[in-house]
This record gives structure tokens, C-alpha cells and sequence, in this order.
């Protein structure tokens, strides 16, 4: 299978910073994604651990998808250092009416401890792009469980701001953890 290498929805569909860019969901990762999905179930809405069939379906049917949709509820993007794909994320749980969406992100497993702030601002950086001179949104978000305090540090680090707190929100390891939503509005 073969995606098309453009979203008919953006003018534009690479975005580039220096050797980084993002460009939208290519096939080929599917099974990389797959693995840092599986390493990373914690902080995830996941449920079970994805297997290739899992991932073969997932992209056959909902991603292929996402290619000829006008108004696709997600628009997904492999996060790469020049061609080779170190993480993927996107928009998510995109209302139109509103013109908000959440920011959906991972980045290969090793790559964490060491870069994560670096590939977060990089990636945030690029996605702000689709998100407000593309798409025109008037809101992004990110909606994340209370487990990594890093990732709040990174995210206000380029402008989001704390927004809410959802108490007690949801079930991890049989205790019950805060939701932490972080935002950034569009003012250009």
C-alpha cells in the first residue's frame, strides 16, 4: 500500500526546520510507530498492546482515509531528521466548527531521555505552522495524563499556557491520575 505523498486540503505539505520536518503519514513507518506506540502505552490512550495486523488495518482503514477527506477528524505526519522518521503525531479530535484540535506526539523511545525537550520544541514549532497559517485553527492543545512533568516544562517553553486540570480524570496502574490540558490560542 501507498499513501499519496500530500493532504488535498494544505497548500503546503512539508514543513521544515533545518534538518527536521514533518510531512504527512507515511506507510513505510507504520511498524516504527508501532514499537514506540507499544514502548510508550502508559502515557497513551491505548489500550493493549498493538500488533502488525492491528497496524496494517489501523492504516488501510482510517489513515488511508485521512488522504481524501475535506474536514478528516485527524491529520497525522511523520516527524522526520531528514528522511529518516524519528516520531509522528499530528492534529487530533479536530472540531472544524470550533477550529480547535488536541496535539497528538511521540518520538522514538531512545530518543526521550536525552532530546525530548529539543524534538517537543522542534515539533511544536513545525506543527504551529499547519495548525494556524494553514489550517487557520483558533486554538491547539495538549490534553496529557499527570505522569510526565517534563512534557509540561516543554510545552510552556514555546508559549502554552496551563489551561485546566482535570482532577482524578482517569485510571492508570489502578489509581486514579489528574489530566492536564496546556493550550496556545492563534494570534496572528
Amino acid at each position: 500500500m501507498k499513501f499519496p505523498n500530500k493532504y488535498p486540503f494544505l497548500n503546503q505539505n512539508i514543513f521544515q526546520k533545518g534538518e527536521f520536518s514533518i510531512v504527512p503519514i507515511r506507510y513505510e513507518d507504520r511498524f516504527d510507530i508501532m514499537q514506540w506506540r507499544n514502548e510508550q502505552i502508559y502515557h497513551l490512550r491505548q489500550f493493549k498492546l498493538l500488533t502488525k495486523e492491528d497496524q496494517e488495518n489501523y492504516f488501510s482503514t482510517v489513515i488511508s482515509k485521512l488522504f481524501h477527506q475535506k474536514e478528516p477528524n485527524q491529520i497525522l505526519f511523520s516527524y522526520l531528521r531528514n528522511d529518516e522518521c524519528i516520531g509522528y503525531g499530528g492534529l487530533v479530535h479536530i472540531n472544524w466548527v470550533d477550529m480547535n484540535a488536541e496535539i497528538s506526539f511521540i518520538i522514538n523511545t531512545k530518543l526521550e531521555k536525552e532530546e525530548f525537550h529539543f524534538h517537543w520544541n522542534t515539533y511544536l514549532h513545525l506543527l504551529e505552522d499547519v495548525a494556524f497559517r494553514e489550517l487557520n485553527l483558533h486554538k491547539i492543545y495538549v490534553y496529557a495524563f499527570d505522569l510526565r512533568l517534563h512534557l509540561y516544562e516543554a510545552v510552556e517553553a514555546v508559549g502554552f499556557v496551563k489551561e485546566a486540570v482535570l482532577k482524578e480524570h482517569c485510571i492508570i496502574d489502578g489509581a486514579f491520575k489528574d489530566v492536564v490540558i496546556h493550550s496556545k490560542i492563534n494570534n496572528s
